[in-house]
């Protein structure tokens, strides 16, 4: 396992933007797979399901932006600003792991993320994959009250079925993305909630690993 996230940090690191075609399978909970291999790996090849991964390593935001096909261009630049104007103070935006991430700041949560503590603690990614947009949404796949109710809402704002991971959400036609709906959702955590949530799980983790007498 370790071995498999240090190869993928470093497909990160020296691609410029190149397909990860591993398959990954488990049948372990999403807290014990992300917690035990640590959350890129989680994010690069749980999330990711059986699809190819395409990995950026545009170094701003804009950059990424502009790095995009026309015909996903708009859209991947409406998704960013309704991410940007909807989600609650304090995420900040930044490229994380080859993806367009929201993050809580080391400014606000100095720990970081535990796998790798210079680096902020992820919640939202966006890319343009090689067949779709993908929103990655931690909440989603960690919050089952949170999943509830984007699968009830959804057929409100779309008339095709929705297409998710275990972690994604997949949009194969540009021009039929809920904005609407993303602008919801992406209010629904607020960093110091997502804070709790992740330290709550993380103990919990420390606490089932603990040899036992």
């Amino acid at each position: 396992m370790v071995a498999a996230h240090r190869a993928v940090t470093a497909a990160v690191a020296t691609t410029t933007t190149k397909t990860v075609s591993t398959k990954f399978s488990t049948q372990q909970s999403w807290i014990k797979g992300a917690l035990s291999t640590g959350l890129l790996y989680f994010f690069v090849l749980h999330f990711r399901e059986d699809y190819p991964l395409m990995i950026s390593t545009a170094t701003t935001p804009q950059d990424y932006i502009d790095s995009i096909a026309p015909d996903r261009k708009e859209a991947m630049t409406q998704l960013r600003q309704t991410l940007r104007q909807h989600l609650p103070d304090g995420f900040q935006e930044g490229m994380q792991h080859g993806m367009l991430g929201y993050a809580v700041p080391h400014s606000r949560y100095p720990a970081g993320y535990h796998v790798d503590s210079r680096q902020p603690l992820p919640f939202i990614s966006i890319a343009s994959q090689k067949n779709f947009i993908a929103l990655y949404h931690m909440g989603l796949y960690a919050m089952p009250h949170l999943l509830q109710w984007f699968e009830e809402e959804y057929p409100k704002y779309s008339k095709r079925k929705l297409d998710r991971g275990k972690g994604c959400i997949r949009f194969k036609k540009p021009d039929e993305i809920p904005f609407a709906l993303i602008a919801e959702l992406a209010q629904k955590v607020t960093p110091d909630q997502w804070i709790q949530y992740y330290e709550h799980v993380l103990q919990e983790h420390r606490e089932k690993s603990k040899p036992k007498k």
